[in-house]
């Protein structure tokens, strides 16, 4: 199944997610700080949906989004760490 990502943002935070009737089946919270860095702080998929790439979908998009819109990404959480690591084309909006 194919979820839509949708995003909600207030003045110090975010998130990206994804639904479906039943809820939110994934999603990326972050935190805004000074200089135009996301500190990205979590990362969860509900259980049964583990394993099929939905939160790489939700980070790739939120990398997309820093570039559109002039941020930098601090991958605080453990997965968004090792995706950045991983990912080498996400290094030019590493905080």
């Amino acid at each position: 199944m194919d979820y839509p990502i949708k995003h909600k943002e207030n003045h110090t935070n975010g998130m990206f997610f994804m639904s479906d009737e039943q809820g939110v089946v994934c999603e990326l919270t972050y935190v805004k700080k000074d200089h135009n860095i996301l500190v990205v702080d979590h990362t969860q998929t509900k259980k049964e949906l583990e394993g099929k790439g939905l939160a790489s979908k939700i980070l790739d998009h939120t990398v997309n989004y820093a570039r559109k819109n002039g941020f930098k990404i601090d991958p605080l959480c453990p997965f968004a760490e090792v995706k950045f690591d991983e990912n080498k084309s996400y290094q030019d909006v590493r905080a």
